[in-house]
């Protein structure tokens, strides 16, 4: 018996809650190229439905879901909710929780060059990998809502890629 989880393929979508969704979808779209694809409309209960199935307070409304492809990569799902119990802050990196989305590219200064013509938050200046990472070039920046997002890039490759088996998903050959 093999391990793991049978029959996976890999991630289908990434959930993110925003408090905006025009605001949200328009930033995928405008500045990080994403295409929307469809929308949900809203949901709540009476019941218990709402914290047994998603881990909200009872009460909880879902207003709209709206999904969206980014590239390559994994889909995005984007929920406005309005919580009955309020929202706590977003997490930090550093916080359980914490998360951010990195984007590849293919030319780290178009791209950052495109954020700053968008006003969009750059977090320092670019960064370069050292050890196993050896390649790469990364930077932070935030979305309007301030959620953290990661472009990184390293078109000539990392430093592990030269003795490993196995290689780690790379968006621009997503078949391999």
């Amino acid at each position: 018996m093999s391990a793991g989880l049978p029959g996976m393929r890999g991630i289908d979508h990434i959930g993110l809650t925003v408090p905006d969704l025009d605001e949200a979808e328009r930033f995928f779209i405008d500045v990080l190229g994403a295409e929307h694809i469809y929308s949900l409309g809203s949901k709540q209960a009476d019941d218990d439905w709402m914290q047994v199935t998603l881990g909200v307070h009872p009460r909880t409304v879902l207003r709209e879901i709206r999904f969206l492809r980014l590239g390559n990569g994994s889909n995005l799902e984007l929920f406005k909710y309005d919580a009955a119990d309020g929202q706590a802050p977003q997490p930090r990196n550093s916080d359980i929780g914490g998360h951010h989305l990195a984007i590849y590219v293919d030319d780290m200064d178009a791209a950052i060059e495109h954020l700053r013509a968008h006003d969009v938050e750059i977090m320092g200046e670019p960064n370069l990998s050292k050890g196993a990472s050896e390649g790469q070039t990364w930077l932070y920046f935030r979305s309007p809502w301030g959620m953290q997002f990661e472009l990184v890039s390293f078109p000539n490759g990392k430093a592990y890629e030269r003795e490993a088996t196995r290689m780690l998903w790379h968006p621009a050959r997503p078949a391999e």
